[in-house]
């Protein structure tokens, strides 16, 4: 594949995974995504020959990957209650930087049915488990057991996704705030008098 077919593959990927954030899956058209993207038609079955359908799920699995990257990133904290914090404040950060109008691309896919293309639901639950995983990975290393650790992972990842949504209907960083210091002072009980958490202190 020459660099310029690669990158406007690149770029319709890029795209889909913007519009998902902002308009949801149902709204994120082949025709939208040229137009944002740039992208000469013709292209569009040659890069993706499974069409719409593979294009939003690339566009999941790229969202997917850049989030998970961000995650493990913070993982590498030495405290697990800043490492989630972290994770919190990355959400409330592009919340804002992008006037409450983009919100998670994996959600925008599955909560929408998707009866034609029910791979799409099965790629938004790979990402959702992935992101789950390297929470109870962080909180596992951390001294809790590895079925407490997988159900706090799994609440961390729909605490955040809810507050999301909320903040996107209300336009305030509010939901994801609140949501950020109840699971702060939830992590620090939970964690007290294990290595990284001895020296944090709940949120007032």
């Amino acid at each position: 594949m020459s660099p310029r077919k690669g990158e406007s593959r690149g770029r319709m990927i890029l795209s889909a995974a913007a519009l998902l954030r902002e308009y949801g899956a149902s709204a994120t058209s082949i025709d939208r995504v040229l137009a944002h993207s740039g992208a000469p038609r013709g292209s569009v079955y040659h890069h993706f020959p499974g069409g719409r359908t593979q294009l939003i799920d690339e566009a999941v699995a790229l969202a997917g990957d850049f989030i998970a990257g961000l995650i493990d990133a913070a993982m590498q904290a030495d405290d697990p209650v800043e490492a989630v914090d972290a994770f919190f404040a990355l959400w409330r950060d592009r919340l804002v930087e992008s006037g409450f109008r983009a919100g998670c691309p994996i959600v925008a896919v599955a909560v929408e049915t998707n009866d034609d293309a029910p791979q799409l639901a099965r790629s938004a639950a790979a990402v959702f488990a992935r992101w789950q995983e390297a929470l109870a990975a962080l909180l596992l290393r951390h001294g809790l057991t590895e079925e407490r650790s997988r159900r706090l992972g799994a609440f961390i990842i729909a605490s955040v996704e809810g507050a999301v949504i909320m903040c996107r209907a209300k336009r305030s960083t509010a939901p994801i705030e609140a949501a950020a210091a109840e699971i702060h002072d939830l992590l620090l009980h939970t964690l007290r008098g294990r290595p990284g958490a001895a020296d944090s202190e709940p949120r007032p």
